[in-house]
């Protein structure tokens, strides 16, 4: 019985203890900070509120904290800073090794978000790297994919598009168009691309974004004309490539949906002459008939531009009807896909079969005209 009654008291002194060190660890810090004596002062007879002295504890905490962090931060950059000094100083400004310093500098820029710094490092690591491995090595993208990632946080959009532009380049110069890593690249590539034209980020015109549209379908349509080619292609390595041109297909024939058909070339001249006579007196009193030719608006030219409107919209809608039949053959014969590998791409035709109708049904209305 007394070993019961031990076991009980020792049972509720532990409870006990748990749920009075957090107060007195609160009242310890409270009294600590200066703002307790503050609020004290404040409120002078008043009754003290416990709850507004410790969110003022916790706020001097995490002030104090941000202070110590920002002083931690200056320290190593200014040894990162001094290692680079000292590198340069004994093994030239062109080491190798400064790449890795850059690289290490440049991403605690990246810590603290000084993306203006972390792009002139990087912009320095590049540098680094094409003297030392040449123009076309692997060891730039890397830094070629950091440096893009800071730009895109100050969106930099033009200069997030020139660096995937240079990261694909040095990528199909790298690897054979049979290689996984070839394929991925190209993929990011065209991603990249279609978020381009999906945001506009470029804030571009009518023409230049359907000149922007274009050339992406054709470079999907180019990539899997060379994909195929390649002895050891899989169907299963097509999908990607297959989604990306729909996609794109989509996006332009959105665009086209969208834009007033006068803004088309129509398909017959837009001017035509016609002659135009009247009766005049001549020098000697009498009336004769004058003519002349001039330059009017062919009135069949507003038809031919609602023509080439439909046209347009028809050839996008056909060209995405054929990535789908396409990627409903591999999705009925392939062996190599998994069960969530079947159940997305199922998805996806869904989706893509969706709104493909939907544009389908706009092409044939009069509204859109």
């Amino acid at each position: 019985m007394k070993t019961a009654d031990s076991r009980w008291a020792i049972f509720i002194a532990n409870k006990s203890w748990r749920i009075w060190l957090p107060v007195a660890f609160a009242v310890f810090v409270i009294s600590l900070s200066p703002t307790f004596a503050q609020t004290q002062n404040q409120v002078g007879d008043e009754e003290f509120d416990p709850t507004v002295a410790i969110e003022a504890a916790e706020d001097d905490l995490r002030s104090e904290q941000e202070k110590a962090r920002e002083v931690d931060i200056a320290r190593e950059l200014n040894l990162r800073r001094q290692a680079i000094d000292q590198m340069q100083g004994n093994q030239g400004i062109y080491a190798p090794q400064l790449q890795e310093a850059y690289g290490d500098l440049a991403a605690l820029y990246v810590e603290i978000e000084d993306f203006d710094s972390a792009i002139t490092v990087y912009t320095d690591a590049l540098q680094i790297s094409r003297i030392n491995t040449g123009l076309y090595s692997d060891q730039q993208l890397p830094i070629i994919s950091s440096l893009i990632e800071s730009n895109s946080a100050l969106r930099n959009w033009q200069e997030t598009d020139d660096l995937h532009e240079l990261r694909y380049h040095i990528s199909s110069r790298l690897y054979e168009l049979g290689d996984r890593a070839y394929l991925e690249e190209a993929e990011n590539y065209g991603a990249w691309k279609l978020r381009l034209l999906r945001q506009n980020l470029l804030d571009l015109s009518y023409r230049a974004y359907s000149s922007n549209a274009e050339d992406l379908s054709r470079f999907y349509e180019r990539l899997l004309e060379n994909l195929e080619l390649q002895t050891g292609t899989r169907q299963e390595d097509l999908i990607g490539v297959l989604s990306g041109k729909s996609e794109t297909d989509l996006v332009l024939a959105r665009a086209i949906a969208s834009t007033p058909y006068t803004a088309f070339e129509g398909t017959v001249s837009r001017y035509i002459n016609q002659q135009r006579c009247r009766n005049v007196r001549n020098s000697s009193g009498q009336i004769v008939r004058e003519c002349v030719n001039v330059q009017v608006e062919n009135p069949r030219y507003r038809q031919s531009q609602v023509e080439a409107k439909r046209f347009a919209m028809n050839r996008r809608t056909r060209a995405v009807q054929e990535s789908i039949d396409r990627l409903k053959q591999i999705y009925q014969h392939s062996s190599d896909l998994g069960r969530v590998e079947r159940a997305d791409l199922e998805a996806q035709i869904a989706e893509l079969e969706t709104a493909n109708s939907q544009l389908l049904m706009q092409s044939r209305s009069r509204r859109l005209f």
